[in-house]
Order: structure tokens, then C-alpha cells, then sequence
């Protein structure tokens, strides 16, 4: 066993180099060439600690003020600025005196200048004559004229806390049981006295994700509270230990796995805020399902819920443990009783959109507005509130709804963004707005490439930034029928291309079956020679719940993917069947067979890239992946070993049986045991299939992953010891589920794929960070 100089350890039983396209394993590698130092310090100057030094022009934390204004940051050689645009008017100007206030800042220890202000982001206060800000630990509030700057005063608070629309009050979790915080006084006050443990008010525990903050939905008038109680009594527990001298500390909490009797239920409450009274849904416990991911939380919002505003009634939605049926009701906020809507069910998994519930509720009109993907497409449809009967489609065609951003119901219109309608990129995602009758469908953002939209208050105005993953972001303010009322930035990469940077090709090939067209990103290195041949890594994702690519707006550095290239290598990226933002057909396609991963379409996609182009060397080829994809990664060297001859695989899930119960359940299917003791959960165990492993693999784990246990990876191990084989395995103590890229474990990454695919010597320990 060696031991490192950062008390990790490397079990390591053979080397498996490749020459000329071949794998040879000895106990002693055969190098025929290094690389240097410089080399490795040229790749990580594609990091973005270093790239997005030399952007410039863009447009962030954008807020709107309430007037059609526009607040935002923008990055300017040496640092950043705060601007304002008018919208009504079409102007841009500071949002304050940036000089006067960095002299107001400064001190003995710092000084400031017009560029270099210590915060990122800034609210307005007082009718925007005051801005607030952090300094480090310290919270500041300035008056703009005449200038001046104190720290503010001390503010209560709890931790987690949720704070009520109408600023006054927070609502907290003590003891198992919601309180609430006046934010004035700082008196607290007991809502809830039954929660025990295990049984809590508002618990935010999804197994594989913790948070003190409550799961919880105020009521618009701020009076009312809508939470459930948190039923986890029976459910089995995970545990860890930390590595450390002496005693470790044990971390046990309630992590349910596919095929428990016991999971977590919730029973729905409401709480009236005043009289602390408890009002219990007359509904069953929900399982513990959303219709947008694997917990009923996310970004900061309870899912699923939605309050009329009038805050009398409460719409929600029941999903199924098996996430294939999804129920409407609509709760009486005074007495709980609850009326069902509508329900609909799917043959494999229900979702109502991408990354948010777009399910809407318009009691005004006595109206639904629903998602559905039945005709194989995501769309919205309207429906009867009173009655539950389809009133007409909203939207149709082969092309995808994924948010709702804004509904007016005095002009009957929706805004949304949609992906696939327009030609080109059917990942592109641009904004639409249409009529509640299906009439009046209007693109408002016309250009083509990915689109991030945000819209003003009152819907008269919203922000839209466009690029590609090649091309630079372009900024502007639109108006509601899309016309450009302010430009607000192009970004500037001159800079950055007077570097070795080089943009990722996007191109496009067919899946395994030659049905459907496969997006995908390749990184090549800034030195190419076509006369040469490069060895491939692929990085992957598997989804289900996204693919690898991800974003296909422009970043300066998509993680590691171009400094990786920078070594010397084509690195390849596919979004697979069985990924989001296509059709259902082709997102749920390897529904209940999770060991398919889309690698099938991964090898067929650089095998077509290999045909066309002489410089990929098809015989050296590796594959990586974190998470999702390091299960993917490990299953691809498991099941197709003379295609890929090394993998790294980080966090892996490598048996689902082992992982949340949400995630198998939804993707896998039910648990079931069949007669002669196999499972429908067989095809998808990597420890089923080690025999297959020829190349060589490293495995990577944190040993205080919260998300996926690093037992996980250890069942792997255990199968790989049992048949005889070689790998390398990386235990990162301490570590929780995102180290894929902190510096040592993507050292470990790029020497393992330098010395086993590419057949070079890496420089001995470089580090990351001590170049200029």
C-alpha cells in the first residue's frame, strides 16, 4: 500500500500501459515518452480560475427593482462594476459612485478602488436611496446620498430559517417542531408541540439530501403556513464514521432504499399562523415523490404546491412511490378537506416539466394549467378546474414546454421556454409566450442559441442573454412582444482568445440504432496536428434526470473537459438516449434497465467520429464520469472492455439497491424478486458484472458521502477482490460527494489517463495553483 503525503491511500495490484494501441500489463510499465511540467501548467491555464480572468462584458446577479429598472454586475478588465438600465427609457447607467464608495470602504488593512469593491452582489433598500452588502463576516448598509457606510446592526435569526412575504416574521425547525421568529423583536414563538423525532414539522430529509431549512409554503397574505408532517419513523438508517485520531464520530440518519417496506410519508397539515392552530389534510400520507426530482424541495421551495391568493386554498399534487401517477387536489385551507382534480398516469414515470413544476392553479377562472408529455412531447394544457375535464391542448408539436416563467390571467397569456421548436441545436432553449386557447404562439427571442431569460415584475420587460457553447454571450433587455429595449453587454473574449484557448466543436452523429440524431461537444487540443493520433477520454453523464453536457450556453471553462484536452487527448461528450429535453420515447428509453447508462450510444458516437476522422485513435480509448457517471464509467469498462481500456469513476452508484429509494424507484422500477433469486434490479449491478474487466479502472470515493454512501463503491471492490482482478482504488477521508474536482483528486485523474491511455509519464505531484 502506498501512502501519500495527503494521507490517502492507493491499493494498487498491477500497470496496464498502452503502446501503439495496445494494452500490455507488467509489473513494471514501459514509458516511451513524459510529460512536463509545463505541459500540466498549460492544461490547467484552461481552468476557470484562469479563463474567466479574461472575460469580459458580462451580465450577472441581475435583479429587477420593481420599476422596470435593471440592476446587474458586469465584469470589466481588473474587476467588476454595478449597472442600471432603464428599460422604459433604453439607458444604462451606474447604479452608484463606484470611486466614492470604494474611498468610503477603504481602511488600513484594504484598499479599494473604483473596480475592486468587496462584494459581488447588492440589494437597494429604503426606496432605493440605500444599498445593502456583505464584507466578509460583516453585513454593511450604505447610504447612497450623502454617502456614507456603517455595518448593520445586528438582525435576528435562526438557522434555516423561511422568511414570510411580507418580511416580518421566519418560520424554523426547534426540536421537531416549527416555531416562529418575529424579526422585529426577535420573540419566538412554538407553532407546532406533537413533532417528535422522526416525526417532525417541515423535516427536510430526503436520504441522499439534509437541510435544516424547512420544507414549508407561506400563504401570499403571510397568515398561513403549508407543511406536512415528516413520517420516518420506521424507516432504516445510514450510517458514517469520520476518519480521524482517536474515537470517530458516528453520522446516522433515516436513508430509505429501494424495495423498503418503509419509506418516508408525509401527512400534509396547514397552520394558521395567528392561532397556531394545525389543520390536517383529509387526505392519506403522500409518499415522500415530487413530479421534478427525487425530493419534494428544491432551489429553495416546496414542490408541488401552490396557494390561491386569496390564501383560503391550498392545490397540491400526489405522485405515486413509483412516480408513474400524479393526482391534483385542492385543499380547504379552514376545514382540510380536499377535493381530487385530475390525475394522470404514465407507463414508465410522470414529470410536469424541466426543473420545475409547471403545473398551475387559477381559481379565478375556475381553471388548471397542466403539463403532460401523452403525446410523446412535453406541453401545457388547460383544464376545468371544476369539473377536471380538458378544455384544449395550450401548446402541441414535436418540440418541448420546459418552464412556465410567468402566467397573466387578465390577458390570458403564458410565457414559458421551450426547446426543439426552432431549427438548429434542439437543446437551444428560447422563449415563447401563447395564448390560455392555444392562439397567438409568438417567439420572443429570435436569435439563434441558448437563451436565459428573466422577467421584470410585471411581466413588461425581461432579460435575455443568448450564446452557444462557442459563441459569446449577448445581453439584452426585450420588451413583452420581444423587441430589444436596451442592449445591455456583448461579452468580450479577445482576451482569452489571444491564449491557447480553444472552443469545444459541437457535432452531431446517430444513436447505436441510426434512428435519432446524438448532440455532443469535442475538445481538442490548442497544438493540433491532424497528422497525429490522439487517444479519446469520454466524459459522461448518464442521466436520466439530465445528460453530460449540460448548459449549452458559453462558458469560458466547462470544468476540466479542455485542460484535459490540453494534455493531449480528444475529449468527447455525448447527451445519450435516455436523457431529458427529447422526446419521452427518447428520455425514459432504457427505462428499467439503468445498466444500459447510454453507453451503447457513447461507443457508436466515437466510432462514427473515428471513421470520419483519421487523428482519433479508436484503440486508445478511456471514459470518466462522477456520481451517475461514475457507475456509467465503471459499467462501460465492465461491459465493453475492448472498447475502453481505462476508467476512472468517482462516487459511483454502483448498485442502486444501495442508493436512494426516489432515484431506483422511478428509473429502475419497483423492486421485485423473482423465483430462482434473480432481480429486476440485476441488469444494472456493476458487482455483477466485474468478470468482464480487462483494462484498467480507478475507483474513487469520499468516505463521508451523505449522497452516495461509499459502500457503494466498496461492493464493487468486494466483487473485483472475489474474481482476481486488478484495479486501483482512491479513499478520499472525509470527503463528501463533490471532490470530482478539487485539485487532488483531478491531479490523480489526469496522471491516470496520461500514464494508462496515453502511455507518458506525468510530472511527479504537480500542484495546482503555483504558476503566475
Amino acid at each position: 500500500m502506498l501512502r501519500t503525503k495527503f494521507g490517502m491511500s492507493m491499493v494498487t495490484a498491477s500497470v496496464v500501459t498502452l503502446l501503439s494501441g495496445c494494452v500490455t500489463t507488467s509489473n513494471t510499465p514501459v514509458i516511451d515518452d513524459s510529460l512536463s511540467l509545463s505541459d500540466y501548467q498549460r492544461a490547467e491555464r484552461q481552468l476557470r480560475s484562469h479563463t474567466n480572468k479574461l472575460v469580459y462584458g458580462t451580465v450577472e446577479a441581475t435583479q429587477w427593482l420593481g420599476d422596470n429598472r435593471l440592476a446587474y454586475r458586469t465584469a470589466v478588465k481588473g474587476g467588476h462594476q454595478f449597472v442600471i438600465a432603464n428599460a422604459a427609457k433604453g439607458t444604462k447607467t451606474a447604479a452608484f459612485d463606484h470611486a466614492a464608495l470604494a474611498k468610503v470602504l477603504s481602511n488600513d488593512d484594504e484598499t479599494y478602488t473604483a473596480i475592486t469593491l468587496p462584494f459581488k452582489a447588492f440589494t437597494f433598500a429604503n426606496n432605493n436611496q440605500d444599498i445593502n452588502f456583505r464584507v466578509g463576516k460583516n453585513a454593511m448598509e450604505c447610504q447612497l446620498s450623502p454617502l456614507s457606510c456603517d455595518k448593520a446592526a445586528d438582525k435576528f435569526s435562526e438557522a434555516g430559517q423561511v422568511v414570510s412575504p411580507d418580511g416580518k416574521k421566519a418560520a424554523f425547525i426547534k426540536d421537531n417542531n416549527l416555531w416562529l421568529l418575529d424579526l422585529a423583536n426577535g420573540k419566538k414563538t412554538q407553532l407546532t408541540k406533537d413533532g417528535v423525532e422522526d416525526f417532525g414539522y417541515g423535516t427536510n430529509n430526503a436520504g441522499w439530501l439534509r437541510s435544516k431549512t424547512p420544507v414549508m409554503m407561506w400563504s401570499p397574505d403571510s397568515k398561513k403556513i403549508a407543511t406536512f408532517q415528516h413520517d420516518g419513523r420506521n424507516v432504516k438508517s445510514m450510517h458514517l464514521v469520520t476518519t480521524n485520531v482517536g474515537h470517530p464520530t458516528l453520522d446516522s440518519w433515516k436513508y430509505p432504499l429501494p424495495g423498503d417496506k418503509d419509506i418516508f410519508m408525509l401527512e400534509r397539515v396547514i397552520i394558521d399562523v395567528d392561532s397556531k392552530k394545525v389543520v390536517r389534510l383529509q387526505d392519506k400520507p403522500d409518499f415522500q415523490r415530487s413530479t421534478v426530482t427525487d425530493h419534494v424541495y428544491s432551489r429553495g421551495k416546496m414542490l408541488d404546491v401552490l396557494w390561491n391568493k386569496a390564501s383560503d386554498s391550498l392545490a397540491y399534487v400526489s405522485v405515486t412511490r413509483d412516480h408513474n401517477q400524479a393526482t391534483l387536489k385542492v385543499a380547504d385551507a379552514k376545514s382540510g378537506k380536499v377535493a381530487t382534480i385530475l390525475d394522470e398516469k404514465a407507463s414508465t414515470f410522470f414529470e410536469s416539466g424541466k426543473g420545475k413544476a409547471n403545473w398551475h392553479f387559477l381559481p379565478k377562472s375556475n381553471e388548471v394549467i397542466w403539463f403532460s408529455q401523452r403525446s410523446d412531447w412535453g406541453h401545457l394544457y388547460l383544464y376545468d378546474l371544476g369539473t377536471g375535464t380538458l378544455k384544449n391542448a395550450v401548446t402541441k408539436g414535436n418540440w418541448n414546454v420546459l418552464q412556465v416563467r410567468a402566467i397573466d390571467e387578465k390577458n390570458r397569456e403564458l410565457y414559458f421556454t421551450g426547446a426543439g421548436r426552432e431549427k438548429g441545436d434542439p437543446y437551444f432553449q428560447y422563449f415563447y409566450k401563447a395564448k390560455f386557447d392555444g392562439s397567438g404562439l409568438t417567439l420572443l427571442t429570435p436569435e439563434q442559441g441558448d437563451h436565459s431569460v428573466k422577467l421584470s415584475d410585471d411581466r413588461s420587460y425581461f432579460v435575455d442573454s443568448y450564446s452557444t457553447p462557442s459563441m459569446p454571450t449577448t445581453s439584452v433587455v426585450r420588451n413583452s412582444d420581444g423587441k430589444v429595449a436596451v442592449a445591455l453587454a456583448k461579452t468580450d473574449i479577445s482576451e482569452l482568445q489571444a491564449t491557447a484557448w480553444r472552443a469545444p466543436e459541437a457535432f452531431v452523429v446517430k444513436d447505436r440504432n441510426g434512428k435519432h440524431d446524438i448532440h455532443g461537444l469535442m475538445y481538442k487540443p490548442s497544438n493540433f496536428d491532424p497528422s497525429k493520433k490522439y487517444p479519446v477520454v469520454n466524459y459522461l453523464y448518464p442521466g436520466p434526470q439530465t445528460g453530460s453536457i449540460g448548459s449549452r450556453s458559453f462558458r469560458a471553462s466547462r470544468g476540466d473537459k479542455q485542460a484535459m484536452a490540453e494534455l493531449g487527448f480528444i475529449l468527447i461528450e455525448i447527451d445519450a438516449l435516455g436523457t431529458p429535453m427529447r422526446s419521452k420515447s427518447f428520455h425514459e428509453f432504457y427505462f428499467g434497465d439503468m445498466g444500459d447508462s447510454g453507453v451503447p450510444d457513447q461507443v457508436s458516437a466515437i466510432k462514427q467520429l473515428g471513421a470520419k476522422y483519421n487523428w482519433i485513435d479508436l484503440d486508445r480509448v478511456g471514459i470518466w464520469g462522477h456520481s451517475g457517471g461514475g457507475f456509467a464509467s465503471t459499467n462501460a469498462i465492465l461491459r465493453y472492455p475492448d472498447f475502453y481500456k481505462v476508467a476512472v469513476s468517482g462516487a459511483g452508484n454502483h448498485d442502486n439497491r444501495n442508493y436512494a429509494d426516489p432515484w431506483g424507484e422511478k428509473w429502475q422500477g419497483m423492486f421485485k424478486k423473482n423465483e430462482d433469486g434473480t432481480t429486476n434490479y440485476d441488469n444494472q449491478s456493476n458487482p455483477l458484472f466485474v468478470d468482464g474487466l480487462k483494462g484498467k479502472l480507478l475507483l474513487a470515493h469520499g468516505t463521508l458521502d451523505d449522497n452516495v454512501p461509499p459502500f457503494n463503491t466498496l461492493i464493487v471492490v468486494d466483487a473485483l477482490i472475489k474474481a482476481n482482478k486488478d484495479f486501483d482504488l482512491l479513499m478520499l477521508p472525509n470527503r463528501r460527494h463533490g471532490f470530482a474536482r478539487e485539485p487532488y483528486m483531478m491531479r490523480k485523474r489526469w496522471d491516470y489517463f496520461v500514464e494508462h491511455l496515453m502511455g507518458k509519464k506525468p510530472p511527479k505531484e504537480f500542484s495546482f495553483g503555483e504558476q503566475k
